[in-house]
């Protein structure tokens, strides 16, 4: 296969997937769930989340039709489980109470939430899944898995700097800023995991 056809399997990866994670969609949910933490974590989550989404996809890409198979799984379950850990995590972003005090949020500091929920399921989602899967359908020969991984690795990198944007983001807010950006951020989560869980739903019943 020659390198023009790798780049042209890198292409069709990047197109179909780029609006499907929308990695600068995700700058105002990475915002208010790092809100409370130090910037040298949220760059370290910045960077742990475009690894995980490259990860996550190129593993699906790889095997992803498989372990489907294998858990007796399907894309709407996929979505139910995705919906769920997020509505999780937005509810406590929505009732979390203001700082009292300067340890007052020693409990939501630093933690990880670089592959639940950013990575899986808000960027990498079960239709993102999905597609990697539709794509290694398609897939005849080493060379296209080559360009599909190449365009999956293209989308980390975009989804890096995507997430990055939030750290000036966050210096221009301030501590009232943050607070209400992480309220309202925590909504949008929770609708974005009724959205998941219902489209789930709508795809396991029988049509």
């Amino acid at each position: 296969m020659s390198i023009t056809e790798i780049f042209s399997f890198t292409g069709i990866a990047f197109s179909v997937l780029f609006p499907l994670i929308n990695p600068i969609s995700a700058v105002p949910s990475f915002s208010g769930l790092t809100a409370n933490d130090a910037a040298e974590f949220r760059k370290s989550q910045a960077r742990k989340t475009a690894v995980n989404v490259f990860v996550i996809l190129t593993t699906f890409l790889l095997i992803g039709k498989l372990l489907l198979e294998l858990f007796g799984l399907s894309l709407g379950v996929l979505e139910i489980a995705g919906g769920l850990i997020v509505a999780n995590t937005a509810w406590q972003m929505v009732t979390s109470k203001p700082d009292a005090d300067n340890n007052s949020n020693t409990k939501i500091q630093n933690i990880d939430i670089s592959f639940m929920p950013m990575a899986m399921p808000i960027l990498s989602g079960p239709g993102a899944i999905g597609a990697v899967i539709g794509l290694s359908t398609g897939a005849k020969q080493a060379g296209d898995y080559i360009g599909f991984v190449i365009g999956i690795f293209l989308i980390g990198l975009v989804t890096y700097f995507s997430l990055i944007l939030s750290l000036p983001l966050m210096k221009m807010l301030g501590k009232t800023g943050i607070n209400i950006l992480t309220r309202m951020m925590g909504f949008f989560i929770l609708a974005i995991a009724v959205n998941l869980i219902y489209k789930g739903i709508l795809n396991l019943i029988p049509k």
